[in-house]
């Protein structure tokens, strides 16, 4: 074990946005031993902050499933992968013709911005940029992530499993689909071969960490590429099914401190080797 990488929702950080300080502590163990840990995460550039006051991890996380490289201790973007505006377009019109009522919202690396009609559940959100699609690519922004929900007289109709089976059909290979949570009735849609696998490729591969040094966690179908590109990937119990059947481990639950009983165990099993 060399790498560690580490879905942060529903993995670690519990559903009071915190993470305990048992993972916590395994994840600082991990570094003390020279074992890299990577937070592989959808959220976007803007929701790391938190999780650097937390952790104090002052590496690089892989953000927007992997659209996104940051270094987390300048909170500058060292790199991304973006959906060309063509293609932005494209996937707007054929999703508004797949799915009754979509609505959609941008992640760029100048902030986020969205339709009047997306459905904004968070309050910085609901307060940014509200206008027509045409509008909010007027300025030729770098587009990481569009995120697509049914507007509010169809929210609901439809949950995030559906709704992917819907886009994955209608869009092919003209972008990379998936979701992060089954309730939210929301797809997150990224440039064509940009998963949390690949960037997690490049990024073991400028450490000089194979595949089979890696290990990882997640509990949603936007972890599948990474809990099966790695040596050991592990799927949170209580987890999407997907995740579950994807992955080669099952770890326990984020709430009983899950990521941090697999990490101990590997570790004493370490030592154990080193001792001998």
């Amino acid at each position: 074990m060399r790498m560690v990488a580490c879905d942060l929702d529903g993995t670690i950080v519990r559903k009071d946005g915190r993470i305990s300080p048992r993972t916590l502590a395994a994840l600082t163990a991990c570094e003390r031993l020279g074992v890299h840990v990577v937070f592989v995460t959808g959220r976007p550039p803007r929701w790391m902050e938190p999780i650097v006051e937390m952790t104090g991890h002052q590496g690089l996380a892989l953000c927007g499933n992997g659209a996104v490289v940051l270094n987390l201790a300048t909170g500058t973007v060292v790199s991304s992968r973006a959906l060309t505006l063509p293609t932005v377009v494209e996937v707007t019109r054929r999703l508004r013709e797949a799915i009754p009522g979509a609505a959609f919202a941008l992640e760029t690396l100048n902030g986020y911005r969205r339709e009047p009609g997306y459905v904004a559940m968070h309050p910085a959100a609901q307060e940014a940029q509200a206008a027509p699609l045409d509008q909010l690519l007027f300025d030729s922004p770098t587009v990481v992530k569009v995120l697509c929900k049914q507007s509010a007289e169809h929210y609901g109709e439809l949950d995030s499993d559906e709704l992917l089976v819907l886009a994955r059909g209608t869009l092919g290979d003209l972008a990379e689909v998936v979701h992060s949570d089954p309730l939210a009735h929301m797809l997150e849609i990224s440039a064509p071969g940009v998963t949390k696998a690949t960037a997690l490729a490049w990024l073991a591969g400028e450490l000089g960490v194979q595949a089979d040094e890696v290990i990882a966690f997640g509990d949603m179908p936007n972890d599948i590429p990474m809990l099966t590109w790695v040596g050991t990937g592990y799927a949170m119990a209580g987890g999407h099914p997907d995740a579950i059947a994807a992955a080669s481990r099952q770890a326990p639950p984020c709430d009983q401190d899950g990521v941090a009983q697999v990490i101990e165990s590997l570790l004493a099993g370490l030592d154990h080797k080193v001792g001998r």
